[in-house]
């Protein structure tokens, strides 16, 4: 039996950082940089974080985290994957998440999507995300992806990643 992966969304698949330092740009005209947001919560960093995703397109046109399709591509041959998004928290964000999904990774079947509000119901062997509020109640093997709001914490028990070669290397040895 294969062993089952839940792989966050948002800040791990879809680059949104990389969309809303674009909407950020949009709005304010100031380009942010990366290690300006180190330590920073989402909120703090971008101050219309909640205009942007309640708005129409803005998960649907998020860009791929680098690395992700190939890797992914090859997990989900030797895993059970399943994609999973605390995607009620924005409505609007449900069909956008779905569509986005069937663009990029058009191997992930609809069953291998779970869009939830809290993610503790899930109970897969290993989860894969940026938030430690998704990681922390787990009872699996938890990977911390690193991105700038978690970049400066300790990581605790889950093995932390800044790519996801580093995810292959792990998974796929």
């Amino acid at each position: 039996m294969k062993k089952s992966i839940a792989v966050d969304m948002d800040g791990v698949l879809a680059d949104v950082y990389q969309q809303f330092i674009l909407k950020h740009f949009n709005e304010c005209g100031e380009t942010l940089k990366l290690e300006q947001l180190e330590g920073l919560s989402e909120a703090v960093a971008f101050p219309y974080l909640l205009k942007h995703v309640h708005s129409p397109g803005f998960f649907k046109t998020a860009p791929l985290v680098p690395g992700s399709l190939e890797v992914l591509l090859e997990l989900n041959q030797k895993y059970d994957i399943y994609i999973v998004s605390a995607a009620t928290e924005f409505p609007l964000s449900l069909g956008e998440k779905q569509d986005w999904l069937h663009e990029h990774f058009p191997f992930i079947h609809w069953m291998q999507m779970v869009f939830c509000g809290s993610k503790k119901i899930i109970h897969t062997d290993i989860m894969i995300d940026d938030h430690f509020k998704n990681l922390d109640p787990f009872e699996g093997k938890t990977i911390l992806f690193t991105q700038p709001h978690n970049k400066n914490a300790a990581s605790g028990r889950h093995q932390r990643v800044n790519n996801w070669e580093e995810i292959k290397n792990i998974l796929l040895p």
